[in-house]
């Protein structure tokens, strides 16, 4: 079985950083492509970012693009989401998820496992 549990989240301000964890346990993840994903009150669960966990390729949405940044520990089966420039659009729960292919994918039904998310929210 595999686990995935996120930290990090909280109240912010507007032009605010937050560093998000998603540490991840019960398989090994060379194969896997971590993402990270993201769900607003009334709205579909939207496509953040995502890294493969051996090449460290990553993609972004374009949303995000240039204020959020995707890494990985590999020594501690661990995926981070450094998030820059905060605005009260980006409030949101953030979830980590895994995808058992490699290939890029920002579609969240490509991916097998999640965590149970973070709230993170921005104030104006």
């Amino acid at each position: 079985q595999v686990q995935l549990v996120e930290s990090g989240g909280g109240l912010v301000q507007a032009g605010d950083s937050l560093r998000l964890s998603c540490a991840a346990s019960g398989r090994t993840f060379s194969r896997y492509r971590m993402g990270w994903f993201r769900q607003a009150p009334g709205k579909g669960r939207e496509f953040v970012a995502s890294i493969t966990w051996s090449g460290g390729s990553t993609y972004y949405a374009d949303s995000v693009k240039d204020r959020f940044t995707i890494s990985r520990d590999n020594a501690k089966n661990t995926v981070y989401l450094q998030m820059n420039n905060l605005t009260p659009e980006d409030t949101a729960v953030y979830y980590c998820a895994a995808r058992t292919t490699p290939s890029d994918s920002s579609v969240p039904s490509d991916y097998t496992y999640w965590g149970q998310g973070t709230q993170v929210t921005v104030s104006s």
